[in-house]
């Protein structure tokens, strides 16, 4: 996964890329909040950021607000990297868009982890977005079977054009716009009337 470390201190990015990079993951560094939100906005943002609390341009909580302020794209996982370890400026930073914090100086066990856990979440916006998706395909298949069907009412064709040119068996009608499959075999009216009905014989 490829992680944003956004922090003026080069000794702090160098430290969070080595547990990140030994962990796996492909690291992208900024040294201003500018920067940083820039890349945020891309086309190819990276999924997750770890955020300096102070930074020049932008600081972490404007660049926060900033991201979290887009429409239209799924936010990526904001973890805020402080030196402020006071109860109410971790609130002020949750309040203001992070998903996690971690203090300076952080241990690297615990960045690990909690980059595994935005993996997680991050997962499951994707799969829910996933769903969303699927769920919108299959309302608009019925919406497509949704209205009036002009039916022939002799041999139960369906027109499917505006001049009245081209009609189509119920089956492949429904079979085109849905995933409904078709089976055949015969109702019992049918099986009386019709296989009762001597071979040769005028219908």
């Amino acid at each position: 996964m490829n992680v944003l470390v956004a922090d003026d201190e080069v000794i702090f990015r160098k430290m969070v890329r080595g547990v990140l990079v030994r962990a796996g993951h492909e690291v992208i560094e900024a040294a201003a909040g500018d920067e940083a939100l820039s890349l945020l906005l891309a086309a190819e943002a990276p999924p997750m950021a770890i955020l300096d609390w102070m930074m020049p341009g932008l600081d972490g909580v404007d660049l926060r607000r900033a991201v979290r302020a887009q429409e239209g794209r799924i936010s990526p996982y904001l973890i805020l990297l402080t030196s402020k370890d006071r109860r109410e400026d971790v609130v002020s930073g949750l309040e203001a868009g992070a998903d996690d914090y971690l203090t300076k100086p952080f241990d690297a066990r615990e960045l690990r982890a909690r980059v595994h856990v935005g993996e997680r979440i991050l997962g499951l916006q994707q799969a829910l977005a996933d769903r969303v998706v699927a769920l919108e395909q299959a309302l608009t298949q019925v919406k497509q079977l949704e209205g009036l069907l002009p039916i022939c009412a002799w041999c139960h064709k369906i027109r499917d054009d505006g001049n009245g040119t081209h009609w189509q068996s119920v089956e492949r009608y429904v079979s085109a716009r849905s995933d409904a499959r078709f089976t055949h075999t015969i109702c019992p009216d049918c099986r009386t009337t019709v296989m009762a009905t001597p071979a040769g014989a005028a219908r």
